[in-house]
């Protein structure tokens, strides 16, 4: 079982698409660059991540460099409830891009069905002001395929390795943005 896993693991990462990660490189250092900051958010297991990478900008990856500025929007507990009770679940994230987001700032959506109402219209709503958007997808992409700046997908059907490849994703993502920032 095993080896099982960790052949289907390797087939998962070796299936990662070079060119998006690089665009999604790419919106995020010049986001950073000019003053601007990462948003993101998932459900589950995502929003833990989400949770992790904002952490990673936040305070440091490998290297030693200045705060960058980066908030999981899966957090704030009195805003998620406040929000989900007053809205909807569906809305949690999306009132919070019209609060906390601006023009120039960029949104990470992690999804392992792309079907996620909450985050569609997260993604919806940030670039209705002018925020970027990269959606890490998996499956087929679901309803967010075609629905973001850059999108990330993993084709696969297994939701752990899609997660591990999203992961992957976001530290190679973090690293090279560290790298770019302490030249």
């Amino acid at each position: 079982m095993i080896n099982e896993a960790i052949r289907e693991s390797q087939k998962v990462m070796g299936s990662i698409p070079p060119e998006p990660v690089i665009k999604a490189t790419a919106l995020a250092l010049e986001a950073l660059k000019s003053g601007h900051k990462i948003l993101l958010c998932g459900n589950g297991g995502s929003a833990e991540m989400s949770s992790h990478i904002a952490a990673e900008f936040t305070g440091r990856y490998k290297l030693e460099r200045k705060a960058l500025a980066a908030i999981a929007l899966t957090t704030d507990i009195a805003a998620l409830t406040a929000i989900g009770n007053d809205y909807g679940f569906d809305r949690i994230f999306e009132r919070q891009i019209e609060a906390l987001g601006k023009e120039g700032d960029v949104l990470i959506v992690l999804t392992t069905s792309g079907n996620s109402p909450n985050l569609i219209k997260a993604v919806e709503k940030a670039r209705s002001i002018g925020i970027k958007t990269i959606g890490l997808l998996g499956k087929d992409g679901g309803k967010l395929k075609n629905k973001t700046d850059v999108e990330i997908l993993i084709a696969s059907d297994n939701t752990p390795r899609i997660q591990e490849a999203h992961l992957f994703v976001l530290h190679n993502l973090c690293e090279e943005v560290e790298k770019q920032l302490t030249k």
